[in-house]
């Protein structure tokens, strides 16, 4: 790997995660494990030697391991480290920090493991205390929002008080840009769904 040759702390984490799409693929995993193939879904303009290589390279740097999933599954997944998982603020600071830089051209896409992150991101409170689920492109996150807290992970609540269905792109769109909400289907508690959208403003 290549090295800045600087004994300061931010060269040294350069060194190890500065690298293009290395903290892409951090962000990729800070949801939780990943196949390959998922990771290359979330990542669509990535190679996948290029893949490869960074995540041979995040594996030698001690931020990701592989493990094989137990049967029936027996699928080889990536996943964080514990001290791949301590870049999670590094991330999300970057992200809120990125949040104001213009939007890059042509169709530039963002995935659902992206948006759940930018919510995290953005998260402000409201006061608000309620579990929503939130499925995007059919894939189910509980989110819990509780005060000062607000947390997400994967897999459905069991008795959330709405559920939100979207797209990622066309939901962040309605969100932030001023687009069209007829692209949101909201079941239960719509009032609810709707204060807890109003706790992600996209920054002035």
């Amino acid at each position: 790997m290549r090295t800045y040759g600087d004994r300061c702390g931010v060269a040294r984490a350069l060194d190890l995660v500065g690298e293009r799409w290395a903290l892409l693929v951090v962000r990729e995993l800070l949801l939780g494990p990943k196949r390959f193939t998922d990771l290359r879904a979330g990542l669509p303009n990535i190679g996948p030697d290029v893949l490869s290589q960074r995540l041979r390279e995040l594996e030698q740097a001690g931020v990701v391991q592989r493990r094989t999933l137990p049967p029936p599954a027996a699928s080889r997944v990536y996943e964080l480290t514990d001290r791949g998982r301590e870049l999670e603020p590094v991330v999300l600071a970057l992200g809120r920090w990125g949040s104001g830089a213009p939007f890059p051209g042509g169709d530039a896409r963002i995935g659902v493991d992206a948006f759940v992150l930018a919510l995290k991101t953005l998260f402000r409170p409201t006061g608000l205390e309620a579990t929503v689920e939130l499925r995007l492109d059919d894939q189910p996150f509980t989110a819990r929002v509780a005060g000062e807290r607000f947390d997400v992970a994967r897999g459905a609540p069991q008795h959330p008080a709405a559920t939100i269905t979207a797209a990622p792109g066309p939901l962040a769109a309605a969100l932030w840009h001023d687009g069209p909400r007829d692209a949101i289907r909201i079941d239960g508690d719509a009032d609810l769904a709707e204060r807890f959208l109003a706790a992600f403003p996209i920054p002035a």
